[in-house]
């Protein structure tokens, strides 16, 4: 893949480390629920035309290594990924619903954001190889 993208009138190269948790950062991110969440990435950020570059799904947060394209606002993508994963997550596991501490919120309100540079490499190994850094 060339390191640059191409719009209809725009070359560009924008690359963010993302990270977002669950609410308080409860540990439920496994089994169906983190294959839901690794599907529901990649089917909205196609969506979206922005490319997931490296993805790490842990327990209680979520990594992305992305290039989004300058017609999106990072807010934006981010409002519409958590926004539809939550609902389709309440959608297929009702259970989640049930504890007291959910409410129809899945998501914490924030996230991180970071652009990716010159440290590029550095970061993409970080988010795939965090598994065997705990």
């Amino acid at each position: 893949m060339s390191k640059y993208r191409k719009l209809t009138h725009v070359y560009y190269k924008c690359d963010y480390h993302i990270v977002f948790t669950p609410k308080c950062r409860f540990r439920v991110l496994e089994g169906m629920v983190k294959s839901l969440v690794e599907h529901d990435l990649q089917v909205i950020s196609t969506w979206k035309d922005v490319i997931i570059q490296e993805m790490n799904v842990q327990k209680d947060h979520v990594h992305l290594v992305c290039s989004i394209p300058p017609k999106v606002s990072i807010s934006e993508f981010m409002g519409v990924l958590k926004g539809k994963m939550a609902i389709k997550l309440f959608k297929t596991y009702p259970s989640l619903r049930q504890k007291p501490y959910w409410g129809n919120h899945f998501w914490s309100r924030g996230y991180f954001v970071s652009t990716v540079g010159l440290d590029e490499d550095m970061i993409r190994r970080y988010v795939k190889y965090q598994e065997h850094h705990e």
